[in-house]
C-alpha cells in the first residue's frame, strides 16, 4: 500500500527562456496526455520522465500553467469516470446488490461478496495513488510555481477529490440513490458485525479501505476533521454500534448474570479498541469506547449491581473478588465517584453488621451452658484449683461480637485492596458503614472493652510481640469507629482497674502499649486518667516497700503478723462505683475487718497519713486478695494448706477461728459481724461452701443458692491433693452490665458530658469573648466530636445554665442571638 506521494528531486534544465522558442500547447499536451495514459495503463516503462518534465516545464514557463492544470484535471476526471468506476461497478456481485435491497444472505455469502467490493476498491485506490505520484513527479515544476502562486491545490490533492466525487459518490446507473460509498459503508459494517459475532474476516482488507477513507477529504484544504472517514463513515459506524450495544445490553440483562455481564462488557471494550487499531482507525478508539460505556455499561450496570441473585451482594457474600474487580472497573468508566457501587457495598456492610448485632443479642439471651469436666478442672497446674463455673454467655457474646466485626473488617479490607484498588472514596464509604452499624449497637463500647479485657487477661499469653501488636491494632480500628469514646473510656477504666488490682494482666508491657495506641488515636486527654491509674499502681509498690521497711525498723515482735501489700488509689482517677459489684445503698457499707487485720490497717493508715496529711483513706475490701494457712485435722499427710482467697473470703473464714468444732454461723450472723454487702457475701459464700473442689465450709441445707436461713460449718473433712489452693469468687452473673447497671452508667456518662460541654463552652467563650449562637454551637461540637457526639438540645440547656450563673450574657437581636463572656 502506498502511504502517500513521494517527491523526487529533478533539476530543471539549465536553459534560458529563449532556448525553448515558441511552445505549441496542443502538441505538447497531446504528448503529455499520451504519456499520462501510458502511466495509468501501467505501460510507462519506455517513457522518459526527464523529457516529460521538460515539456511540462516549458508550458509553465510560457505562462500555460493554468491550461496545463485544467487539462490534467479533466484527464483524471475522464479516466476515473470512464475507466475506474465502470470497472468497479461491473465487478460488483449481484448478491451484494440483492442484499442491499433486503435479500437475506448467509454469513459466508455476505463475507465473500463484501470482500470482492473491498478488493476492487483497494486496487483502484492503490492504482490511483501510484499513478498520481508518478504524474506529480512529471508536473512538479507546475505545482511549485503555478499552484503555489495561484493558491491552487496540488494536482495530487485535486485528483484525490476527483476519486471521491467520481468513484465513490457518483450515483450508480439506474440507481440514483445508491453510490459505491454507500455500498462500501454497508459492507464494512457487515464485516465488523461478523467480527463481533466471532466470524473470521479479512482485517487487512478492511484496514486498507479505512485508510482510503482517511486519505480522502471533504474539501481541498485537507483539514483533519474533514477526512471522509470522520465525516461520512464514522457517524454511521457509531450509530450502528450504539444500536448494537443497546440490544446487547438488553440481552445480557435478560440473562440475569452480573458476572457474565461484566466479563462481556470488559471484553467488548477491549475488542473495540483492538478493532480500531487493526481494522479501522485509531481516530475512532475514544468514540467507540464512549459508545460501549454509555450504551452497554452505563445503561445496565446499576441494574446488574443491584441484581438480587448475582449482583454485588452475591459477589461480596461469596468472595467473588475477580467479579468485584471487573464491576469496579466498569463503574470507574461511567462514574468517577462510583456511587451505585459504593451504595450497594455500604448497604451490604450495614446488613451484615446488623446481623452480627442481632446474633450477639440472641447469644447473650441464650441460657448458659453447663461447664464440662475439663472446664471445671482448669487451672489446676501448679497446685491450683478453681470452682467450676457456668459459661458466661453475655461475655461470650461480647467477645464473639468483636471477633465477628473484626472478621468483617478484614474481609472488606481485602475487597478494598484486591478488588477496588484501595479507592479512597469507597474506603470512606466503608468507614461510614462500619461506623453506622457499630454505633447503632448500644453495647459496642462495652463489648470492645470486654474484648481487650479478655485478651489482656489470658488470650495474649504465648503470642509474639508482633501478634499482640496486630491484635491491639485491630481493636484500635474498632475504637476509631465508635463515636461515644467517653463511654468506651468508662468501661475500659472499669475493666482495667480490676486487672491491675487483681494482678490479672498477662503483660504490663502490653497494657502500656495499648495506652500508647489509644493516645495516638484519640488524643492525650482521653488517656490522662488511665495513665494516672498506672502511676498509682507504681507509687503503691514503692509505698508498700516503704511500709514494710518502717515495720522492720519498729522491731515488731509479733511473728504471726500478716504482711500487707496495699494499692492506694486516687479516688477521682479510678471508677470506684464501677469497681464495686454492690448496688445502691450497699456501696456505702464498710467491711468490718477482724481485730488482727484491723490493727495492720490502722498501722498503715498512721504511716500513710504521717507522710500525706489531709488525705482520707477508704478501704475497698471487695478488690483485694489474701493468702491464708488453713489446718484440716482429718486430711491425710500434711494437714496444712495455703488458700488464695479474696479479702472478703478472708474476713469470713477468720470468723471460724474462734468457733468450737461442730458449731455454725448463720448467714445473718456472718453478715452482721462482717458488714459485707449482701450481694458480695452470697457470691463469696457460694465459692466457699457450694463449689465442690473448694468446699472449705459446709452449708446446711445444701443447695446451689445461698439463702438467709442457711447455716455454715467449718469443713474439717476437706481434702485436696494440692498444697496451694486458689479459690475464685463466683462470677456475679455476667461481666456485661444488666439493664439497671446500663442505665446507671448512661446516667453518669450524661452527667460527665454535661460538665464537659460546659467546660468547652466556657473555654471557647473565654478565648473568643463574643460569638453568635450558631458559631458557638459549631465550635463546641467540633471540639467534642473526638470524644462523643454532643446533643444540640443539651448544648442549648448548658448555655442557658451558664447565662443564669452569669458566665455568659446575651447580646444582639432575639432573631440572631449572640453571647458575650463575662469575666
Amino acid at each position: 500500500m502506498l502511504a502517500g506521494r513521494g517527491r523526487g528531486k529533478i533539476r530543471p534544465p539549465r536553459r534560458s527562456l529563449h532556448d525553448f522558442g515558441e511552445v505549441d500547447f496542443e502538441r505538447e499536451w497531446k504528448s503529455l496526455s499520451n504519456s499520462l495514459l501510458e502511466i495509468h495503463t501501467k505501460n510507462a516503462s519506455q517513457l522518459s520522465f526527464e523529457e516529460l518534465y521538460r515539456n511540462a516545464y516549458k508550458l509553465v514557463l510560457r505562462k500555460q500553467g493554468q491550461s496545463l492544470y485544467e487539462k490534467v484535471k479533466d484527464f483524471e476526471e475522464e479516466w476515473l469516470a470512464n475507466e475506474v468506476r465502470p470497472r468497479i461497478i461491473d465487478g460488483l456481485p449481484s448478491s451484494l446488490l440483492a442484499a442491499y435491497n433486503g435479500t437475506q444472505l448467509t454469513v459466508n455469502e455476505k463475507r465473500l461478496a463484501g470482500e470482492k467490493l473491498l478488493r476492487a476498491l483497494k486496487a483502484a485506490w492503490e492504482d490511483h495513488n501510484l499513478c498520481m505520484n508518478m504524474t506529480t513527479d512529471v508536473l512538479m515544476y507546475m505545482e511549485r510555481v503555478y499552484c503555489s502562486d495561484n493558491r491552487k491545490p496540488s494536482i495530487f490533492n485535486a485528483s484525490m477529490g476527483q476519486f471521491r466525487d467520481h468513484v465513490l459518490r457518483t450515483p450508480m446507473p439506474h440507481r440514483e440513490s445508491l453510490t459505491i460509498a454507500t455500498l462500501l459503508y454497508k459492507v464494512i459494517l457487515d464485516q465488523i458485525q461478523m467480527d463481533r459475532d466471532g466470524d473470521i474476516v479479512n482485517t487487512a482488507l478492511l484496514r486498507s479501505c479505512a485508510y482510503m477513507l482517511e486519505g480522502l477529504y471533504e474539501t481541498e484544504d485537507e483539514q483533519e476533521l474533514n477526512k471522509l472517514y470522520i465525516t461520512s463513515f464514522e457517524p454511521i459506524f457509531l450509530a450502528a454500534s450504539k444500536e448494537y450495544y443497546q440490544l446487547e445490553g438488553r440481552n445480557l440483562v435478560a440473562k440475569g448474570d452480573a458476572g457474565i455481564f461484566c466479563k462481556h462488557a470488559r471484553k467488548a471494550a477491549t475488542d473495540e479498541q483492538d478493532r480500531c487499531r487493526s481494522t479501522l482507525s485509531t481516530l475512532t478508539a475514544p468514540k467507540i469506547k464512549a459508545v460501549v460505556e454509555d450504551e452497554l455499561v452505563k445503561r445496565n450496570l446499576p441494574e446488574m449491581i443491584l441484581h438480587e441473585s448475582t449482583g454485588v451482594k452475591f459477589m461480596l457474600d461469596n468472595d467473588r473478588l475477580s467479579d468485584l474487580e471487573m464491576i469496579y472497573e466498569l463503574s470507574s468508566w461511567v462514574d468517577p465517584k462510583k456511587e451505585e457501587l459504593k451504595n450497594a457495598v455500604q448497604k451490604r456492610i450495614v446488613e451484615q453488621g446488623e446481623e452480627i448485632n442481632s446474633a450477639a443479642k440472641d447469644l447473650s439471651n441464650t441460657p448458659a451452658a453447663k461447664p464440662s469436666k475439663a472446664d471445671a478442672d482448669k487451672d489446676e497446674e501448679g497446685g491450683k484449683s478453681i470452682p467450676a463455673r457456668p459459661i458466661n454467655q453475655q461475655t461470650a457474646a461480647a467477645i464473639k461480637w468483636v471477633d465477628d466485626v473484626l472478621q468483617l473488617k478484614d474481609k472488606y479490607d481485602q475487597v478494598l485492596v484486591q478488588a477496588f484498588q484501595s479507592d479512597q472514596g469507597l474506603q470512606t464509604g466503608f468507614t461510614r458503614s462500619f461506623s453506622d452499624f457499630i454505633n447503632g449497637f448500644e453495647r459496642s463500647s462495652e463489648y470492645l472493652s470486654l474484648f481487650f479485657d479478655e485478651n489482656m487477661k489470658k488470650d495474649i499469653k504465648g503470642k509474639t510481640e508482633t501478634e499482640v501488636d496486630n491484635l491491639l491494632d485491630k481493636g484500635i480500628t474498632l475504637l476509631r469507629y465508635i463515636s461515644d469514646k467517653d463511654m468506651f473510656e468508662r468501661y475500659y477504666k472499669k475493666h482495667l482497674s480490676k486487672r491491675l488490682l487483681m494482678k490479672k494482666s498477662v503483660s504490663m508491657d502490653a497494657e502500656r502499649q495499648m495506652i500508647s495506641k489509644m493516645k495516638l488515636e484519640v488524643g492525650n486527654t482521653f488517656t490522662q486518667r488511665i495513665e494516672a491509674m498506672f502511676r498509682d499502681i507504681s507509687v503503691s509498690e514503692g509505698l508498700t516497700t516503704s511500709y514494710k521497711k518502717h515495720i522492720r525498723e519498729l522491731g515488731d515482735a509479733d511473728s504471726q503478723r500478716a504482711e500487707l501489700d496495699v494499692n492506694v488509689l486516687t479516688a477521682t482517677m479510678w471508677p470506684m462505683e464501677a469497681m464495686s459489684s454492690s448496688h445502691g445503698e450497699e456501696r456505702k457499707l464498710i467491711c468490718i475487718f477482724p481485730p488482727e487485720i484491723d490493727r495492720i490497717k490502722q498501722s498503715f493508715e498512721k504511716f500513710y497519713l504521717n507522710k500525706h496529711s489531709g488525705r482520707q483513706l477508704t478501704w475497698q475490701g471487695n478488690m483485694g486478695t489474701a493468702e491464708l494457712r488453713a489446718y484440716f485435722s482429718e486430711m491425710k499427710g500434711k494437714k496444712q494448706r495455703e488458700l488464695n482467697v479474696s479479702t472478703h473470703m478472708m474476713v469470713i473464714l477468720l470468723l471460724f477461728n474462734d468457733l468450737a468444732p461442730g458449731k455454725f454461723l448463720s448467714y445473718d450472723e456472718i453478715q452482721a459481724r462482717t458488714n459485707i454487702p449482701d450481694h458480695d457475701l452470697k457470691r463469696n459464700l457460694q465459692s466457699l461452701a457450694v463449689a465442690p473442689k473448694t468446699r472449705i465450709l459446709v452449708k446446711e441445707p445444701m443447695s446451689k443458692d445461698v439463702r438467709r436461713d442457711d447455716k455454715f460449718y467449718f469443713n474439717e473433712k476437706f481434702t485436696s491433693p494440692f498444697q496451694r489452693i486458689k479459690i475464685g469468687v463466683v462470677a456475679s452473673g455476667n461481666k456485661v452490665e444488666d439493664r439497671d447497671e446500663r442505665q446507671e452508667t448512661e446516667k453518669r456518662v450524661d452527667l460527665e458530658r454535661g460538665q464537659t460541654i460546659e467546660a468547652a463552652i466556657v473555654r471557647t467563650m473565654k478565648q473568643r469573648k463574643e460569638l453568635k449562637h450558631q458559631q458557638l454551637i459549631t465550635e463546641v461540637i467540633q471540639q467534642l466530636s473526638a470524644r462523643f457526639s454532643p446533643d444540640v438540645n443539651l448544648l442549648k440547656k448548658k448555655i442557658e445554665s451558664l447565662i443564669e450563673r452569669e458566665y455568659l450574657e446575651r447580646v444582639g437581636d432575639i432573631d440572631k442571638p449572640a453571647y458575650r463572656y463575662m469575666a
